[in-house]
């Protein structure tokens, strides 16, 4: 896997554009759904893509990313939390474009409970995306279980076939 902000940026937009086609696909009156009661609702997977950005956001501003802000604001409602997450694709493909390899700075963010470690900055950044994809894979599950239809992700679904 490289290790540039440039490669990082193209994956970043194409994951982006696969999470959003899921997040469409999802009924937005159902973002109460959960399939198991300790499960989280679409709306708590949709609000974590959100905090998750925001601390994406904050690596790429290299600002601290965890700290006294806590993890950002989180939006309540379904259309709200789709707002706050286009508005931070735009500002942190915006970051990304001015960035060079080498400005990013070392990561300070949770290892395990009550642990504190350094991620390199590229390292951080992939850790949160990876983690997105994560939860877009639960959300793709809840889509149909909600009555949306799933639409392909990398290949074709039972509801977007490439025929």
């Amino acid at each position: 896997m490289s290790d540039s902000i440039s490669d990082f940026r193209n994956l970043y937009q194409a994951e982006h554009e696969r999470t959003r086609k899921v997040l469409e696909a999802f009924p937005a009156d159902q973002a109460e759904f959960k399939p198991h009661e300790r499960s989280s609702s679409a709306l708590k997977l949709l609000q974590t893509f959100v905090v998750e950005q925001n601390l994406l956001l904050r690596a790429v501003r290299n600002e601290q990313v965890v700290g006294s802000g806590g993890f950002g604001a989180v939006p309540k409602s379904w259309n709200e939390a789709l707002e706050a997450l286009e508005t931070q694709h735009r500002e942190i493909m915006e970051r990304l474009e001015t960035l060079k390899d080498g400005e990013l700075q070392t990561v300070q963010f949770m290892t395990g409970p009550g642990k504190m470690g350094d991620f390199e900055p590229l390292h951080f950044l992939r850790f949160m995306l990876f983690d997105q994809i994560h939860h877009r894979g639960q959300l793709s599950v809840y889509v149909r279980m909600a009555g949306g239809k799933v639409p392909a992700i990398y290949g074709p679904s039972g509801d977007e076939p490439w025929n």
